[in-house]
């Protein structure tokens, strides 16, 4: 019998990132709070721009845009926020979507499989992606329950269980 599989990734659905955005930029422009300050929001891709007439006001529309990714099931762990700047009159913030799991997380996943999972369980680095395998499909069940279980700095999905 072949050995079972599944890939373990970190990815951000672009269309509903997109949509995110485009709630958070619509309570922007209602809330009463946010008038005359300048306040917007603008996603290019990997980045998203966020800009008000003072510090607070910036952490604040950061703060409206995180509701809208947690109201649209995207976790807070792919968003790599960055500190307020000063641009000419206005502040802003630059936050980034994080694709795919680096080196040294993947690493880290790596470990935790070796020592804690069962121990058919292995796991390989491809790229930005773990590849994990195993002849029983209960100790992937259990990887994937121990994953989802363990206290990481990124987000996680499980694919192609096979």
């Amino acid at each position: 019998m072949a050995d079972s599989t599944f890939d373990v990734v970190s990815k951000v659905d672009k269309m509903e990132a997109d949509n995110a955005v485009n709630q958070a930029r619509k309570e922007i422009d209602q809330r009463y709070d946010f008038r005359g300050v300048g306040a917007s929001v603008e996603f290019s891709g990997e980045k998203i721009l966020l800009k008000a007439n003072s510090e607070e006001r910036v952490k604040a529309v950061l703060d409206v845009l995180q509701s809208k990714f947690v109201k649209r099931g995207i976790s807070l762990k792919s968003l790599d926020a960055g500190e307020p700047y000063a641009s000419g009159k206005e502040y802003r913030l630059e936050v980034a979507l994080k694709q795919g799991i680096d080196q040294e997380h993947a690493k880290k996943i790596g470990k935790l499989i070796r020592d804690e999972a069962p121990k058919s369980v292995r796991s390989q680095i491809q790229g930005d992606e773990l590849r994990v395998s195993s002849k029983s499909r209960d100790d992937l069940q259990a990887t994937i329950a121990l994953l989802k279980g363990a206290d990481l700095d990124v987000d996680l999905q499980f694919v192609n269980f096979r």
